[in-house]
Order: structure tokens, then C-alpha cells, then sequence
């Protein structure tokens, strides 16, 4: 039995992957604010919370800060809470204001992603403290004090060159003060039998040195299908499954696509632009066989350069929904339960299952 925590959980990528290859596992928490900004001193708040003697004081003291500081819905706990067997009490809020100590030496694995920061102080000092403010700091934080026996952890590629190199200098510096093993490397999903172009930044540590030492990355394996075969007038919806760990497409019959995501004249016509002089793409190209890296704001209407169309009928499209969802790992059988702009969003922010899926297999390898 697994026992998982994770952060900035998203639609629950890493659930998603435990499931897909039938790993017995039991959710000892999950952290996700849905993107709600509230204003307060948060070292204050935290100190605060430290304090308090239970888990579940804890967790209720933090929803009524956000009840009370902001009227937004946190639409990523629905979607979550829809898909994956967890308490409610097992649901935080913010990642800033959970005390990891009340799960010290109780989390085999610890998953998260934070978004990328600058960080003010370029390793002056060496350890994880040079990245207080940030959200990668509450990773590194949680893991200090949760003391997990794998973490893992996942970011954009860019941090690798981003200010300088400063930003990574400073990652690195957090995570050798943590005292694991670890290693990085960044893999692309179109390698692990997702066809989408999306480089992403994956970090493993091990508390025991000699896991470390068996852990090697995946090796690229071949894609088996093209973004056309996760199109629902290709596949239908029901269709894709997961078996054995794997993506299988079960009947290739498909459906017409809601009428909604296809584009007017008007925006046709913006879409295949090259853009301005100040901003000229080139690459207007749709229907590609690997789809580009889906964004949090797919929802928008960017250009054919950033966001993928297709053609179906005749006619120029955004993708669906359960479309998107396909192409980050997700088969049918996850529940689609927010609204369109929301689940796009989700579905651009989540992590690759697919790719979490082959770093797990090597996981229980080592």
C-alpha cells in the first residue's frame, strides 16, 4: 500500500497513473487552492497553524480564511473529489499553510509541481531558505518536514536557464540542503506514448542512497498513436482506456464534435494569421500529428502557432475538452465534471500521466 501526498494537485495526474497500473494506494493527502489568490501574512498564518493541536483544526482554520477572503469556487477540489477516493478532511487548501509534520515519516511518495519564480537571492547562503517566498520554497519545505521516502518533482524546462541560470542554481542548492538523493532530467511526453510535444523538468529524490543508486530515467519508447486517433470523430468518447498501463483504443468509430468549438469566419481568419510585426509566427500549421504543448489558456483563442486546431468536416476546430484530457494521460473513464473553460484550464496545467507512469515503473525497479 502507497501512502501518497501531494501538492498543487491538479486533476490528479499522479492518482491517475497509480491507478492506471493497478498500484494499491491510499491518498494520505492532497493540497490544491484552484488558483484563488487571498491576501494575509502568511508566515504569521503559518506560525499560527503550527500551533494548533489537530490536523482537522487545521484544515477548517484555512477554509474559512479562504471563505472569508475570497467568494471563489475552488473548481480543481471538484474535479478532484469527482475522480479520486479521498476524505474530505484529507483536502488542504494551500500549500503555504500546511504543516507537513503532521505526516512525518507517514508519505512513501510526495508529488508536486510549483510554478516557476524568480527567486531574489541566487544561493547567498546555500540551503532551501534562498527560496522563501516562493512555492517552490513550500515544496522544498514540506519535504523537509515530511520526510518522505521518494519525492518527485515536476517543472517546466525553462527553469534550467531561466534568469541566468540563477533560478536553477537556487533549486539545486534547496534540494542538496534536503539531505536526499536525487536526480533530474527532462523528458518530453511524445517519448512516453503521448503524442504531444511537452518538455518538462522531473527532479527524484530518494531518502535511502542505495534506491537512489538503482533509479535510472525511462528510456523513450515508441508512440504508438498520432493526436488524430484522440480526436472524438476518430474515437468516440468511451473509447480510449487504460489496460495494463497502457493507452488502448478499443473501437475506432467516432462522433461529431459539440458545434461550440468550431471557429467563425472572423476567427478562422485570426487564428491563421502570422501575427503582427511585433509578434509574426510563422508556423500556423494545424492538424499536426503531435499535438504543441497544451496551455492552462488553451481556452483562449491564440494563434494556430501556440494552439492546436483541427480540421474536421471540412471545418476549423479547438479541441475538446475530453480531447484535451487524452492528450495529458487521462482516459475516458476520468470524469469530466466543471465547465469548459475550467477544464481546460485544468487539463493544461496538469502533469502527463503517461510520463509519470514509466518514472514510477523504474520507481519500484529501484
Amino acid at each position: 500500500m502507497v501512502k501518497l501526498g501531494t501538492v498543487f494537485s491538479g486533476i490528479g495526474a499522479i492518482e491517475q497513473a497509480l491507478i492506471r497500473l493497478g498500484i494499491d494506494h491510499e491518498i494520505e493527502f492532497a493540497c490544491d487552492n484552484g488558483d484563488i489568490d487571498v491576501d494575509i501574512d502568511y508566515d504569521k498564518e503559518l506560525k499560527k497553524i503550527k500551533k494548533m493541536k489537530s490536523i482537522e483544526e487545521k484544515r477548517i482554520y484555512v477554509e474559512n480564511i479562504y471563505k472569508e477572503k475570497s467568494r471563489k469556487t475552488n473548481f480543481v477540489e471538484q474535479s478532484y473529489k469527482a475522480n479520486y477516493s479521498i476524505k474530505d478532511d484529507n483536502f488542504f487548501y494551500d500549500v503555504k499553510l500546511l504543516d507537513g509534520t503532521d505526516f512525518k515519516n507517514k508519505i512513501d511518495l510526495f508529488v508536486g509541481g510549483s510554478p516557476c519564480q524568480s527567486f531574489s537571492i541566487a544561493g547567498a547562503r546555500g540551503g532551501f531558505e534562498d527560496a522563501r517566498g516562493t512555492l517552490f520554497y513550500d515544496f522544498c519545505r514540506l519535504v523537509d518536514e515530511i520526510k518522505p521516502k521518494v519525492f518527485l518533482y515536476e517543472n517546466v524546462y525553462g527553469v534550467l536557464t531561466h534568469d541566468k541560470g540563477n533560478t536553477w542554481k537556487v533549486m539545486r542548492n534547496s534540494f542538496d540542503a534536503l539531505g536526499y538523493h536525487y536526480k533530474w532530467k527532462i523528458l518530453d511526453a511524445r517519448d512516453y506514448g503521448i503524442p504531444q510535444g511537452r518538455r518538462r523538468l522531473y527532479v527524484v529524490g530518494f531518502k535511502n542512497k542505495k534506491d537512489y543508486e538503482k533509479f535510472e530515467f525511462p528510456k523513450p519508447i515508441k508512440l504508438k498513436y498520432t493526436m488524430q486517433d484522440f480526436l472524438v470523430e476518430n474515437t468516440k468518447e468511451g473509447n480510449l482506456i487504460s489496460k495494463n498501463g497502457k493507452l488502448v483504443i478499443t473501437e475506432k468509430v467516432g462522433e461529431e464534435p459539440d458545434v461550440k468549438y468550431y471557429l467563425s469566419d472572423k476567427l478562422k481568419k485570426y487564428v491563421l494569421s502570422p501575427g503582427t510585426k511585433n509578434f509574426m509566427h510563422n508556423d500556423a500549421k494545424i492538424d499536426l500529428p503531435i499535438a504543441r504543448a497544451l496551455l492552462s489558456t488553451q481556452g483562449n483563442s491564440h494563434r494556430a502557432s501556440v494552439n492546436n486546431y483541427v480540421t474536421t468536416n471540412g471545418k476549423i476546430r479547438a479541441l475538446t475538452v475530453r480531447e484535451t484530457h487524452r492528450l495529458m494521460g487521462f482516459p475516458d473513464s476520468y470524469k469530466i465534471v466543471v465547465s469548459k473553460a475550467q477544464a481546460l484550464k485544468q487539463s493544461g496545467n496538469s502533469i502527463v500521466v503517461d510520463v509519470l507512469i514509466n518514472i514510477l515503473k523504474n520507481i519500484y525497479q529501484s
